[in-house]
């Protein structure tokens, strides 16, 4: 195995363990976290209040000794305090520019459904495209740079919906769900005197998260694969209970995230279960079911559930002679 893999994986094993001293009993949520940070994507942590979606993306970026933004969203927020703003200097007759909270490697953006969507217009002009346009005036972002956003999808009042081409944006929705009886009893006991937060330390810097987007690339995926993932993501276009499905971005984000998975594992290859594994988080919310699908109490999580049932998996079938 190539030793730059080999080296990758040692970095992504500290970071997920470090993040797994702070969210207790949540080993598979917490690796598709560090997946989505391997990919160079976005991550769209949606779950019920209390359960840890902000102290996850907390502890991730604490893990990395990046520069770290948290904003919390309100409806009265605008695009320039999260972008920034020029300023005009009286000494030099100039107009400055004093970037906003988005101009970080980590940025935070708690209860992202609280914003307007003129806010986050703003915020998807950075997660696509990798800069802020301020008084006509391109800034880039710096590198590496990811987004980790937080909704709670049961309260609605004073809330805005994530248009789909925003959802879209993000590499992946996962969700942390409740405790088990033993792991809430864990959690009390560690936090009984301080949150353990408070004394992580970061184990990567950002050289080594740059090494590890990169070392991604280098996994292998056999053309049996990259055709599997073809097959399920034209599946979701071709289903009756589906509106809208999911875009080649899908098919991309797919393929990424599977290599990260991948090495993350250990190995230098992707298989069709690493496919399988993943597809829930990287295409359910990129889907739009339509109201008949919605009636018989589908969810893109549970229509994705059934595509993988219903599309054969490379070397399963045998054609008959």
């Amino acid at each position: 195995m190539d030793e730059v893999i080999v080296a990758a994986r040692k970095v992504a094993e500290r970071i997920v363990g470090n993040v797994e001293r702070v969210i207790v009993g949540k080993a598979s949520t917490v690796e598709m976290a560090v997946v989505g940070l391997m990919s160079r994507g976005h991550l769209l942590i949606e779950d019920a209040p209390g359960v840890g979606k902000t102290m996850l993306a907390r502890s991730l970026a604490k893990s990395i000794q990046c520069s770290f933004k948290r904003i919390q969203f309100t409806p009265d927020m605008l695009p320039g305090d999260i972008t920034g703003v020029s300023v005009y200097n009286q000494k030099t007759g100039d107009f400055e520019f004093r970037p906003g909270p988005i101009m970080a490697n980590i940025v935070l953006a708690d209860e992202i459904n609280r914003a307007t969507p003129k806010v986050q217009s703003a915020l998807l002009e950075c997660m696509e495209e990798g800069q802020i346009s301020v008084d006509g005036l391109s800034h880039h972002m710096p590198s590496p740079f990811h987004v980790l956003a937080t909704q709670n999808p049961i309260e609605y009042e004073g809330t805005f919906p994530l248009p789909e081409t925003q959802l879209d944006r993000f590499l992946m929705r996962i969700s942390l769900g409740y405790p088990s009886l033993s792991d809430e009893i864990s959690i009390m006991e560690q936090q009984h005197f301080r949150h353990p937060i408070e004394d992580l330390e970061p184990v990567a810097d950002s050289a080594e998260v740059i090494m590890l987007e990169d070392s991604v690339k280098k996994v292998f995926v056999d053309e049996l694969v990259r055709r599997y993932i073809a097959q399920l993501v034209a599946a979701t276009r071709a289903s009756d209970a589906v509106r809208l499905g999911a875009s080649p971005r899908g098919s991309l984000a797919l393929f990424r995230c599977a290599q990260a998975y991948a090495l993350l594992k250990g190995r230098d290859y992707v298989l069709p279960d690493d496919v399988k594994y993943l597809a829930e988080p990287v295409l359910a919310h990129r889907l739009i079911l339509k109201t008949r699908g919605q009636a018989e109490d589908k969810s893109g999580r549970s229509f994705i559930a059934e595509l993988l049932a219903s599309v054969a998996v490379p070397g399963t079938l045998v054609k008959r002679q």
